[in-house]
């Protein structure tokens, strides 16, 4: 399973049948919600906005596993969405309508060569969460062990290729009409996000990763990561140690659960900043679907426990230290040269006038 972005796009091109009839649904689908958000979009009424918002939910889930994944990064950005939006839109994260059990339990005796309830000491008859790629369900593994067993959707490998492929094409088309200038193309965005959505439908990749993020932070009490159950896992299903937590979307939740929310704040931020400076390797899907608030921690620093590490990055040690230099820039309020980081990071384009950009940084940067 992998996407090359020449095949690929040969590939759809041969089959019009697919591409014409799946082009037009995805457009007409984005030109209806574009009316419709042009008419009530700027409405007061909170029943109008709410519905709009389910609306937005009910065409994302409708569109798919890619849409879905966009969905997500909204989902986590309160600078771009409303905030009535975002209670709809947080659902992509593991509230998505799940694909049939009869289908999972195929799949699970397909990929491990025996049934579930043969493989597990219980297995539930439906899914205890579902999100864009797969859903997960808790099974007891032994007398007085759970796990989770994370089983993928049918059909992803063609919906992917499908509808990565069309987005490519229709961004091209449409780039030049869009205000964008951060530096690439917007072709070679949705190229790396094809690649890492086709890395995050393999669970071996997947199993590898976690157990990579694992021994990194072995040391480190406050970051809990699931152990690998190999002999229930494959390229389609993988099964992990059960994580029993509170997940990190609201604060309320925390506290009645007895837990201090800035004590998840300071293990997060100090946690995802070994991730980027001292490891160089990071989980690159932080939304809050995917990391608990764990028991055990102190008034300081809480315990977190992050899961699904289908998508995972690491950054060079060049960009590292021009990472570190950025923040040094930053404190010392020398705009220009933190221009110039975001350009060697790539954040900007080569030819960009750096010195026009001083002033927009110290204003959105600098300390008032």
């Amino acid at each position: 399973m992998q996407y090359s972005p020449k095949n690929d796009l040969i590939w759809i091109f041969l089959r019009p049948w697919i591409l014409i009839p799946r082009t037009l649904y995805i457009l007409l689908t984005l030109i209806f919600f574009l009316i419709r958000l042009a008419i009530q979009g700027s409405s007061n009424n909170e029943k109008t906005q709410k519905e709009l918002s389910k609306y937005l939910f009910n065409i994302i889930t409708d569109l798919g596993p890619c849409f879905i994944k966009l969905g997500q990064a909204l989902s986590t950005r309160p600078d771009l969405v409303r905030q009535d939006w975002l209670t709809e839109l947080t659902k992509l994260q593991d509230d998505l309508p799940p694909f049939d059990h009869k289908i999972a339990l195929k799949t699970i005796e397909d990929e491990l060569g025996d049934t579930a309830s043969s493989l597990l000491v219980e297995f539930p008859n439906k899914p205890i969460a579902s999100a864009s790629l797969g859903q997960v369900y808790k099974a007891k593994f032994k007398p007085n062990s759970y796990v989770a067993v994370k089983v993928q959707r049918p059909n992803l490998e063609f919906i992917i290729r499908r509808d990565i492929v069309i987005l490519k094409i229709l961004a091209n088309i449409l780039s030049p009409f869009l205000p964008l200038n951060i530096g690439v193309g917007i072709g070679e965005i949705i190229d790396e996000f094809g690649k890492a959505l086709f890395e995050e439908i393999d669970y071996e990749k997947e199993a590898e990763n976690a157990k990579k993020f694992a021994k990194l932070f072995k040391n480190n009490d406050q970051v809990i990561i699931p152990k690998v159950i190999d002999a229930i896992s494959s390229k389609k299903v993988i099964t992990t140690s059960w994580i029993e937590g509170v997940k990190l979307k609201d604060r309320n939740e925390l506290k009645n659960n007895g837990l201090i929310p800035s004590s998840f704040i300071r293990t997060g931020v100090i946690s995802g900043l070994q991730q980027l400076f001292e490891h160089g390797y990071f989980h690159a899907d932080p939304h809050p679907g995917n990391m608990f608030a764990m028991k055990g921690g102190d008034e300081k620093n809480g315990n977190i426990a992050y899961v699904d590490f289908g998508m995972m990055d690491s950054i060079s040690d060049s960009d590292r230290l021009t990472l570190i230099k950025a923040i040094v820039h930053l404190i010392n309020n020398e705009f220009f040269l933190l221009a110039k980081d975001f350009q060697k990071l790539g954040f900007l384009s080569s030819d960009q006038n750096l010195e026009v950009l001083v002033n927009p940084l110290k204003e959105v940067l600098g300390i008032h």
